[in-house]
């Protein structure tokens, strides 16, 4: 049997090494809750490099080590419940791996909002507004190549959880796309720190999102942060996770002052609760229900109309 040349030998162990040390989850990964507008994280075969994954022709996000890789799957909203499978290519071969993505129910919202404007806008404020969605729809499906991509993110913010992830809206009684992503209230001002680490994407200031920042953090996963009042990153700077990256406002299509925010993973947006550990979720559901007992609580608006 020939003997491998040391220098590739060399090569493949160093490929290895960046692959397992790399590509990884920190410790947890997103809970998995197959339904639309959710998360699938299926397990894979041991290898030495991450395998390429692919759901309905998209890359998928893949983490872990040489020993435990796995498929990290967004779900879009307009899914259908029922049979699903994502494609998966090893050396040599590929093979599938068969799910099930199950039905849920999202509760509906009646809003009312002042401005009329931010419900039926002016044709030219329409023209801007499909300009802005072309440049956010492209930002969410940003898709760049990363050695680590941290998914075990942390609260933006201490605040309210006022608005659920999939809410179908009404406002001012005309029915709107669903809620995609989810609202949490605070006093204008509060900061807003980056949930991991990653690469301020773009910035912005929108007809209905108001003062925008997107992050970047790797292979498909890209979050939103909307209605600030005020932006304290640029694009194309480096953020951990923790760091301040905003603060609260009430800019864009809002009743209050909260923050809008929005993953993106593999371009379906999916929600961002899955990525928060139970005990961190539960305390934006606890301080809601606080605000509730002492007064109607603020809540923003989707992001398209």
């Amino acid at each position: 049997m020939s003997r491998m040349p040391p220098l590739l030998r060399l090569l493949l162990s160093a490929v290895a090494i960046l692959a397992a040390a790399g590509v990884r989850a920190e410790g947890r990964l997103p809970r998995s809750e197959p339904v639309p507008g959710g998360v699938f994280v299926a397990a894979l075969h041991a290898a030495p490099i991450p395998p390429r994954v692919t759901y309905n022709g998209r890359r998928v996000l893949v983490v872990g080590n040489e020993r435990n890789w796995y498929a990290v799957v967004g779900i879009p909203l307009d899914a259908r419940p029922g049979k699903a499978t994502l494609v998966v290519y090893e050396p040599g071969r590929a093979h599938t791996v068969r799910f099930r993505i199950r039905p849920h129910h999202y509760p509906t919202q009646r809003i009312t909002l002042k401005n009329r404007r931010m419900v039926t806008p002016t044709p030219e404020q329409l023209q801007r507004i499909n300009r802005e969605l072309t440049r956010i729809h492209s930002d969410l499906r940003h898709w760049s190549p990363a050695l680590h991509v941290d998914v075990a993110f942390r609260t933006p913010l201490a605040g309210a959880l006022t608005s659920p992830f999939g809410a179908r809206r009404i406002l001012n009684g005309k029915p709107r796309k669903p809620h995609s992503g989810i609202d949490i209230a605070a006093p204008a001002g509060t900061p807003i720190r980056a949930p991991a680490g990653g690469t301020v994407l773009d910035t912005g200031d929108y007809y209905f999102n108001g003062k925008t920042v997107f992050i970047d953090h790797g292979r498909g996963l890209v979050t939103m942060y909307c209605h600030l009042s005020r932006i304290d990153v640029h694009r194309d700077q480096r953020v951990k996770g923790g760091q301040i990256i905003g603060r609260v406002g009430r800019t864009g299509r809002v009743t209050g002052p909260n923050l809008h925010w929005g993953v993106s993973l593999d371009g379906a947006l999916v929600n961002p609760l899955l990525f928060l550990p139970k005990p961190a979720v539960a305390a934006l559901r606890d301080r809601d229900r606080s605000a509730r007992s002492v007064s109607t609580p603020t809540r923003n608006s989707p992001v398209a109309p």
